[in-house]
């Protein structure tokens, strides 16, 4: 049975090429327009599983998607790093000097800013997926129109590149989510040295550090920490965590102290670490 997964953008994305890497080629892939879209389509058996990007190595985090993720209830199962080489692409014939305006998704437009400073001409558009522009462009002949998007992309949808590798830093990548419910997370504990966790502390002086005191002394390696605001709870705040281990025994005893110091624990996802 072919694994089925919910990616945000369409065919010759960023999302599918991960989900293509992750998997295997020999995948279904549920095409979805937004993240909100893709999240629907896991709680709906619409997909089995879904990728999800969340952080880029120049833009940052993608805020909302840590709320889908704890909201909905999802699991993160993995992790992948996709290097992003952004590429300018437009119709045969066409000349960067002929382009007047240049759809993409947000942040692709973000991580080439300093392209588009040189060429003050073109008028920058957000749109809902890089490859679904090069689509739009090509099947609708669109003169005038170029799209930031992956190369294979411009491959599928027969467009020819103006420009390539034109994201403002060079080593730019961006990390994914293997996402799918609760119910369908079966990671084997040996395999285990990264964990993404959820927690709230009370709000008195100190009490952020002793939990990171916590993972230190149980042999945790902090590599992110993100705040979000508590909505009904006015400058109150939720972070949002990860960390790598060598002994899953280590994770396991921070977790014990953890569940008894913080108001809240969650966690989120216990996976391989993919730059372990």
């Amino acid at each position: 049975m072919k694994q089925k997964v919910a990616i945000q953008g369409i065919k010759g994305s960023y999302h599918h090429g991960v989900a293509q890497a992750y998997f295997g080629e020999d995948i279904d892939v549920n095409e979805c327009m937004s993240f909100q879209e893709v999240v629907h389509s896991l709680e709906h058996n619409k997909s089995t599983d879904a990728v999800m990007a969340i952080e880029n190595s120049i833009a940052g985090s993608i805020i909302p998607n840590y709320a889908y993720i704890d909201e909905h209830d999802l699991t993160i199962r993995g992790e992948y790093f996709l290097p992003i080489h952004h590429c300018l692409m437009a119709l045969e014939g066409q000349e960067i000097s002929d382009v007047k305006e240049v759809y993409s998704h947000p942040m692709a437009l973000l991580q080439c800013k300093e392209f588009f400073r040189g060429q003050p001409h073109i008028k920058l558009i957000e749109d809902a997926d890089t490859a679904d522009v090069a689509k739009r462009i090509h099947e609708q002949q669109l003169e005038g129109v170029a799209a930031v998007a992956g190369e294979t992309a411009a491959n599928i949808y027969q467009l020819n590149i103006l420009a390539k590798e034109i994201q403002t830093i060079k080593s730019n990548s961006t990390r994914f989510f293997i996402l799918n419910t609760a119910e369908g997370s079966k990671s084997e504990k040996r395999d285990i040295n990264k964990a993404s966790l959820k927690f709230l502390t009370d709000h008195k002086k100190g009490s952020l550090a002793t939990v990171l005191n916590v993972m230190s002394d149980c042999g945790l390696n902090l590599t992110k920490i993100q705040s979000l605001p508590i909505i009904s709870m006015p400058w109150k705040y939720s972070f949002f965590v990860d960390v790598t281990f060598t002994d899953y025994d280590d994770y396991a005893k921070a977790m014990s102290i953890l569940k008894i110091m913080a108001l809240e624990l969650k966690v989120l996802g216990e996976y391989k670490n993919q730059n372990g």
